[in-house]
């Protein structure tokens, strides 16, 4: 699918860009609000993610603009602003979906996911594997039918993990997904929070199902 990012924040933009090249997309960026309504209203493209606070115009003008050409086009709104009276703003102006910043970036694709999904694709916002199961669009966690609270980062951490079963994944390619970094600047914050993993995710007496490759990484074992 083809995806239009419209955000001013460069890193937040390549956050996104990056992110949802990994899940297949083709993504392109505009800057402010003048080009991304262009870009949007003269490409095809299949779902938009439109900031609020732009240059040129903003958001909500840009949205409205949206739905008066193409009023079946996906539109989520990212925005710092999380009072009610904001969200229901950026509704009333036809967002399809209100994501506030800041945002895991699996939530945000699962988001993307269910407002591009295939009639026959079912439970595209579920992982499952080792006895977890993982909702990314309510945020639940569950291990053999125990509820277990997360953090946002432990969140998208264990969502990489359920995304790769069985598969040794390195401390890069987890710094990368997880934290945003395209390098190892010697921190041991992978080791951090594959311990509290380890600890909460340990219930009804058995151990959690991550795994220490010596030397690589790390393999969440999908049969538990």
């Amino acid at each position: 699918m083809r995806i239009l990012v419209v955000e001013d924040e460069p890193a937040i933009a390549d956050f996104i860009e990056r992110g949802l090249r990994a899940e297949g997309h083709s993504v392109d960026c505009a800057a402010d609000g003048i080009e991304g309504e262009r870009r949007a209203l003269d490409d095809d493209v299949d779902l938009v993610i439109l900031d609020v606070m732009l240059p040129g115009r903003d958001g909500l003008s840009v949205l409205r603009n949206l739905r008066d050409v193409k009023p079946s086009l996906p539109v989520i709104v990212l925005s710092a602003r999380d009072a009610v009276s904001d969200r229901v703003a950026g509704l009333d102006h036809g967002a399809t979906d209100y994501v506030t910043k800041p945002f895991a970036f699996d939530e945000l694709a699962a988001r993307v996911r269910a407002h591009l999904r295939a009639p026959e694709q079912s439970k595209p916002t579920e992982l499952s594997a080792g006895g977890i199961q993982l909702d990314l669009l309510t945020r639940r966690v569950q291990r053999d039918g125990v509820s277990i609270h997360l953090s946002a980062k432990e969140f998208e951490l264990l969502a990489f993990l359920l995304r790769h079963p069985n598969q040794v994944l390195s401390r890069t390619q987890m710094l990368g997904s997880v934290w945003g970094m395209d390098f190892d600047p010697g921190t041991n914050i992978v080791e951090v929070y594959i311990g509290y993993l380890r600890r909460k995710l340990s219930v009804s007496g058995r151990p959690a199902p991550i795994e220490t490759v010596r030397s690589v990484g790390y393999r969440l074992n999908a049969d538990g």
